[in-house]
């Protein structure tokens, strides 16, 4: 992907200001660093789209009340393996993480734990409430679905969200596997970093609004917004030729899980508008399991297999003019070492936002470390 820096910054001065501006819009000091580190942990593993550069989104639901700063949380529903949780409108990240340690204490206790979510917003990247099994040896599971804009196969108008699925595994030796993946082609934040750069995107990853490819991504989120047609498309691209519709039945097992099951909005229904325009309450669903991995096998036996496996996989015959074979989460945990070393590295439309909301909420953005 294109990129142009304006600099870097390490990753704790970039948390601390997160998490002083969301403090600045009344959010609790522990919710408040848990959505800043969701963001700035997408930013150390090379998910820019959805890192600092989201951090005026949630700014402005917060000022516009779309999302509640101080939400009025509650258990709905529970057994001993599952559980449901209303948001209360609140943001996605806090509720999430408190969701996916409710489904990891099931787990301890029952062998595996799920929780659906309604009534949220935009929870992050769905890989870090995956690997908050990890800590526990335990295999983790998130997902959730999202504003509306992925074309269902067949179809010329943005029906489905990118609604993203994580998964995490345990590992001795080797790194843990960590999936984390839209079930489009690619996720919005990607178009939005093509746009910002005035740079082409691929053919093959959205189509215009009379359901043909395109590779304006302007157009794309201008259609987007306006509802007025076209948009992303399912994993696998355009059609049933090369999976197209592998893809849109993944995101609408997405919304059955995270929405019909939980009683949060799905389809189009999502991010509603009151008829004069006004925006209202997202209402996004979200999933998350826990499983044990000694209720099948002794943990140390998987995880030398998961070793094995992963070895297996990156010593087979590489295609030619390669040089190595990954693992998923691989390049995602280098990037995370790189950058913790290096700095995050920001575009300068970018910094000059968080530059701009600092000024906004009287809180001083950190200088780039170079």
């Amino acid at each position: 992907m294109p990129h142009e820096e304006a600099g870097r910054i390490y990753a704790d001065p970039l948390r601390d200001f997160c998490t002083l501006v969301f403090q600045k819009l009344d959010v609790p000091e522990g919710d408040a660093r848990v959505t800043a580190d969701v963001l700035v942990t997408a930013d150390l593993r090379g998910i820019d789209s959805h890192g600092v550069a989201r951090l005026r989104r949630y700014v402005d639901g917060l000022r516009d009340g779309t999302i509640i700063a101080r939400a009025s949380e509650r258990l709905v529903r529970e057994t001993p393996t599952t559980a449901l949780i209303d948001a209360g409108g609140g943001l996605g990240q806090p509720v999430s993480y408190r969701a996916m340690k409710l489904a990891i204490q099931k787990a301890q206790q029952y062998g595996s734990g799920f929780v659906a979510v309604r009534n949220s917003n935009h929870y992050g990247i769905a890989g870090y409430y995956a690997m908050m099994a990890l800590e526990h040896d335990y295999i983790g599971f998130s997902m959730t679905n999202a504003d509306v804009l992925v074309v269902p196969t067949f179809g010329r108008h943005a029906m489905l969200g990118t609604n993203p699925i994580a998964v995490a595994a345990p590992a001795g030796q080797e790194r843990p596997f960590v999936l984390d993946m839209a079930t489009s082609t690619v996720p919005r934040g990607k178009l939005e970093v093509y746009n910002r750069l005035g740079e082409p995107i691929p053919l093959g990853w959205a189509t215009d609004e009379y359901g043909m490819p395109t590779d304006d991504a302007g157009k794309v989120l201008d259609n987007l917004k306006k509802r007025a047609g076209g948009g992303l498309l399912p994993l696998g691209g355009a059609g049933e030729l090369m999976g197209g519709h592998k893809g849109y039945g993944l995101a609408l097992w997405v919304d059955i899980f995270c929405a019909v099951l939980s009683g949060a909005a799905y389809a189009d229904l999502v991010y509603p508008k009151a008829a004069d325009g006004t925006p209202l309450p997202a209402n996004l669903g979200h999933f998350f399991g826990a499983w044990r991995v000694d209720g099948f096998r002794p943990v140390e036996e998987f995880k030398a297999a998961m070793d094995e496996l992963q070895r297996r996989l990156k010593h087979a015959p590489r295609a030619e003019g390669e040089s190595r074979i990954y693992i998923h989460g691989e390049k995602e945990y280098e990037e995370t070492e790189r950058r913790l070393r290096e700095g995050i590295p920001l575009g300068p439309k970018v910094v000059a936002d968080l530059r701009a909301i600092g000024e906004e909420l009287g809180v001083r953005f950190p200088a780039l470390a170079f």
